[in-house]
């Protein structure tokens, strides 16, 4: 992360409910630019509209049947034909016929439909960006600042009050789940023990379908907290050194984003650990 997109952040932390109009961020250079990239990453969410349209084939299928046979809406069809008669994509302001809020919610409407394919850009006029979970979540248990940058007070301020306000909130307790057969000699932290997490992974693994191959940021984001990050570290490789999982390295870092790559076990060389495989006997 640049200082740039930091220091977007960590001004967006300063706005009740981590939300603000985009105006507040004019002095930003390439600030569009910054605001989509974090959107990319799941990092902040913003105020989007309809870039451009075009017409997918179940759309043209659709106009080739009798007119009686049409299950849409007269409008919604007079909206497909005109999308239809652009050799490809074609912007909304081209749909004169209606009014843009009216058009708007038939595009989406098409679209959810599987009729037309919709390409959607941040919004030009009084658009709003704001703080997600996973935003929430990174900045609180992942985020590692290293070099230098030139950080205002005022910012350093928000991501305090962030900190404080966050880590005060208690996270909801894990569910009692049946022991497994582990050693004895287990570690207990918070009240959550090896044997639970041993069982979470399972269950992680179950649910997301993951295939005995469960990336780690799945179970960061369930015990982190009440677990600290280097607390849950510890719990797998105490699981890895009395063999009840292996720890595999991530080879093909470009199927995953930034945060979930740096969300592996950092070895002193070589990939991080990033994939968890229960040893079942």
């Amino acid at each position: 992360m640049d200082t740039n997109e930091l220091k977007f952040l960590l001004k967006l932390l300063g706005f009740p409910n981590y939300r603000a109009g985009l105006s507040a961020f004019s002095s930003f250079k390439g600030r569009d630019k910054v605001c989509r990239e974090l959107g990319d990453r799941e990092l902040v969410d913003y105020s989007r509209e309809i870039a451009t349209v075009k017409i997918l084939p179940a759309g043209q299928a659709l106009l080739e049947l009798e007119p009686g046979q049409l299950p849409i809406t007269d409008k919604e069809i007079k909206v497909l034909e005109k999308i239809s008669k652009s050799t490809g994509k074609i912007e909304p302001s081209k749909i004169t016929s209606l009014k843009a809020a009216e058009r708007d919610t038939i595009l989406k409407t098409l679209s959810e439909r599987g009729l037309i394919n919709v390409e959607e850009k941040l919004q030009r006029n009084k658009a709003e960006v704001w703080l997600t979970e996973r935003g929430i979540e990174f900045l609180r248990d992942d985020y590692n600042p290293v070099g230098k940058a030139n950080i205002s007070l005022d910012l350093l301020n928000n991501y305090l009050r962030f900190l404080r306000k966050t880590l005060r909130i208690k996270s909801e307790p894990v569910s009692p789940i049946p022991l497994i057969n582990v050693e004895s000699s287990v570690e207990k932290m918070d009240n959550i023990t090896d044997e639970e997490i041993l069982q979470i992974i399972e269950k992680l693994d179950k649910e997301l379908g993951t295939d005995n191959y469960l990336p780690i940021f799945h179970l960061r984001q369930k015990l982190q907290p009440p677990l600290s990050r280097d607390e849950l570290d510890q719990a797998l490789n105490r699981l890895y050194k009395n063999d009840f999982i292996e720890l595999r390295t991530l080879v093909h870092a470009q199927d995953y984003t930034e945060e979930q790559v740096n969300a592996g076990i950092v070895q002193r060389s070589g990939s991080p650990l990033f994939f968890i495989k229960l040893i079942k006997n």
